[in-house]
């Protein structure tokens, strides 16, 4: 299996850690973050890229990732909110993913949480290559 997902989340989580040196960078799932502001990046997807495979080999995979932004901040939760993200598509797009989706979504956990989540795609082969879908 051809797996970048540490790369891919190393690079995201130093970049937002330079500007927000207080955010909570995590690489799975979290109801409730422990702090914030906070971002999961999951990838959720890495299956072949048959147009690339050959007889039993993977030479290259579809990737999706989900990216969740959480602030509580009293106010200017939504700014802040799409501050992060902002950052957080240009470094997707800097290492040649594309953003799929991205809106905000309403935090049923707790409503004084302001959440956006975003998706992004590329396919990367064996060699580590990314490539935009």
């Amino acid at each position: 299996m051809i797996d970048i997902e540490q790369d891919v989340f190393n690079s995201v989580a130093s970049v937002l850690r330079n500007k927000f040196p207080d955010i909570f960078v995590s690489g799975e799932a979290v109801d409730s973050p422990a702090k914030f502001p906070a971002v999961t990046i999951i990838e959720n997807d890495n299956s072949v890229y048959t147009k690339m495979s050959t007889d039993n080999l993977e030479n290259a995979v579809s990737l999706m990732y989900e990216v969740n932004v959480y602030t509580n901040e009293i106010s200017h939760r939504k700014m802040k909110a799409k501050e992060i993200m902002s950052l957080i598509c240009e470094e997707f797009e800097k290492i040649g993913f594309t953003r799929t989706a991205c809106g905000p979504v309403t935090n049923f956990q707790d409503d004084r949480i302001y959440r956006m989540v975003a998706r992004f795609t590329a396919k990367a082969d064996k060699d580590f290559w990314i490539y935009q879908s």
